[in-house]
C-alpha cells in the first residue's frame, strides 16, 4: 500500500508527540511552538482562566504547580489571548451602577497580555448569557402601584425562538417588571464605554455581541432579553457605542455552529444587513467548537469560504475538538447543553482522530488568508469547559498530545519548501 510523505509524516509525528507524552521521550529543548510555526500566517491564540492571569490557584482545580506550568506552557506556545469569563458582565460588572464594577481580574488579565507582549482579545461586551438580572430589571413602581409582571411581546421581525426557561432566559426574574428600551440602552451604553474606554489602546478586539444568532428554525435573531427589550437593532447599537468608546480596536461578531449551512447564512443576513446600514462591524468570530467526526476537511473549506463573501478578516475564536461520545452527535455549542456533549466516554482511536481533524482544520485555515487569528479554547484538558471530551492539544499536565504534532506538521506541509 502506498503511502503519501505527508501522512507518513503525519503519523511518525504522532508517534514522537506519544513517545514525549507519555514520557518515554523528551520533548526536544528546540522543538517548534505553535507562535513560531505560524507565525507567517496568522496569531496563534488561547483563552486563559484567572489563575493563569493572576498567577494564584483558585478554588482547589489547579494546584500552584499546575498553575505554573500553565502559564509557562501559555507564555510559551501562544501571541494572543482571550479571557475565558472574566471581561463578561456578570463578573466584570456584577451589580448596578457605576460603582457596581470589579475591575481586579480584568485588570489582571490585560497585565498579564501586556508584559507577555501579546495581542489582547476582550470578551464579551453583550450577551444572552452570564448577565446579571439586574441589567433587565425595570425600576419598582411606586408603593401602591400595580405593574404587571413582565410578558413576552410577540417575537419582533427576525427574533428566533431560543427563548431559554421563560422569554427572559436564564437569570431573568419573570415576576418582576422589565427595562425600557431606553433603560436598557443606557445600561448597555454606560457598561460598554467605561469596560472598552479603560481598556482603550491595550485591548485590541473586541467580541462586541456574542451568539446572537438563533439555532433553529426560520428566524435569524436568538429571542433574548437584548432582543425582546431594546429590538433587533441592539445589535447595530452595541458596535456603535464600542466604537465611539475605542475608535481603534477591531469590533467583531461572534458565534458558534458556523459550520452549519443555514445558521451559517443567519449570520451572513445579518451581517449584510448591518453593512448595508454603515454599521462598524469590522471581523467575523467564528467559535468553531466541533468534533472529531465533524466537520469534514471539505465542509470546514467551505464555510470559510462562504464566510469570506462578507469580505471582512475572519477569526477562529474558541476553538476545540470535542472526542466524547455524546459531542459526536451535537457538535453545538450553547452552554446550557454543554454537559450532555461530553458523555459517555471518548470515542475509539481518539488520540488519532483528535490529531487527524486537527491537521485537516489547521490545512483549511492556512489556505484562507482572510484568518487573521486562530484561538484555542483553554490552555490544555485539564482546565477546558469540555474537559470530559479531551478537545485541546496539551493534556492535564500540559504536556503536547498527538494533535499538537500534527498542527505543527500541517504548517510543514504548507510551507512552499516542503516536498
Amino acid at each position: 500500500m502506498k503511502t503519501s510523505r505527508s501522512n507518513l509524516n503525519l503519523h511518525i509525528g504522532v508517534l514522537l508527540a506519544i513517545l514525549v507524552a507519555t514520557g518515554a521521550m523528551a520533548q526536544p529543548a528546540n522543538a517548534p511552538t505553535l507562535k513560531d510555526a505560524y507565525k507567517d500566517h496568522f496569531r496563534i491564540g488561547v483563552a486563559i482562566n484567572r489563575s493563569i492571569a493572576t498567577g494564584k490557584a483558585g478554588n482547589g482545580f489547579r494546584t500552584s504547580e499546575l498553575v505554573d506550568k500553565d502559564i509557562a506552557l501559555t507564555k510559551e506556545q501562544f501571541n494572543q489571548i482571550s479571557p475565558e469569563n472574566d471581561l463578561k458582565w456578570s463578573l466584570i460588572h456584577p451589580r448596578e451602577g457605576a460603582d457596581g464594577y470589579d475591575f481586579g481580574p480584568a485588570d489582571a488579565y490585560v497585565e498579564f497580555g501586556l508584559k507577555n507582549h501579546m495581542y489582547l482579545v476582550g470578551h464579551t461586551l453583550v450577551w444572552h448569557g452570564q448577565t446579571p438580572r439586574w441589567v433587565f430589571a425595570g425600576t419598582p413602581p411606586p408603593s401602591g402601584v400595580t405593574n404587571p409582571p413582565a410578558q413576552a411581546p410577540p417575537p419582533a421581525n427576525g427574533a428566533g425562538a431560543n427563548p431559554g426557561r421563560g422569554p427572559f432566559g436564564r437569570g431573568f426574574d419573570n415576576n418582576g417588571p422589565r427595562a425600557t428600551r431606553e433603560e436598557l440602552l443606557q445600561r448597555m451604553r454606560d457598561h460598554i464605554h467605561t469596560v472598552v474606554g479603560r481598556y482603550k489602546g491595550k485591548i485590541k478586539v473586541w467580541d462586541v455581541v456574542n451568539e446572537a444568532l438563533a439555532d433553529g428554525g426560520p428566524n435569524t435573531l436568538r429571542n433574548s432579553p437584548w432582543l425582546q427589550i431594546i429590538g433587533p437593532d441592539f445589535i447595530a447599537k452595541a458596535f456603535e457605542y464600542a466604537h465611539e468608546a475605542d475608535p481603534q480596536a477591531i469590533l467583531r461578531y461572534n458565534d458558534y455552529g458556523l459550520e452549519n449551512p443555514a445558521k451559517r447564512q443567519k449570520l451572513i443576513t445579518l451581517i449584510k444587513e448591518l453593512q448595508a446600514k454603515k454599521v462598524p462591524v469590522m471581523a467575523i468570530g467564528t467559535q468553531t467548537h466541533v468534533s472529531v467526526s465533524s466537520p469534514t476537511l471539505e465542509e470546514e473549506d467551505r464555510a470559510l469560504t462562504e464566510l469570506e463573501t462578507l469580505g471582512l478578516p475572519i477569526h477562529v475564536t474558541e476553538l476545540d475538538v470535542n472526542g466524547a461520545q455524546g459531542g459526536q452527535r451535537n457538535a453545538g455549542a450553547d452552554i446550557a447543553n454543554n454537559a450532555a456533549t461530553t458523555q459517555g466516554g471518548l470515542v475509539e482511536d481518539a488520540n488519532q482522530r483528535l490529531a487527524n481533524q486537527y491537521a485537516n482544520l489547521f490545512k483549511v485555515f492556512l489556505t484562507h488568508k482572510s484568518v487573521k487569528v486562530v484561538t484555542l479554547w483553554g490552555v490544555n484538558d485539564g482546565v477546558s469547559w469540555r474537559a470530559n471530551g479531551k478537545p485541546l492539544l496539551f493534556d492535564s499536565n500540559d504536556q503536547p498530545k498527538p494533535a499538537f504534532d500534527a498542527v505543527i506538521q500541517a504548517v510543514k506541509d504548507h510551507s512552499p519548501n516542503s516536498k
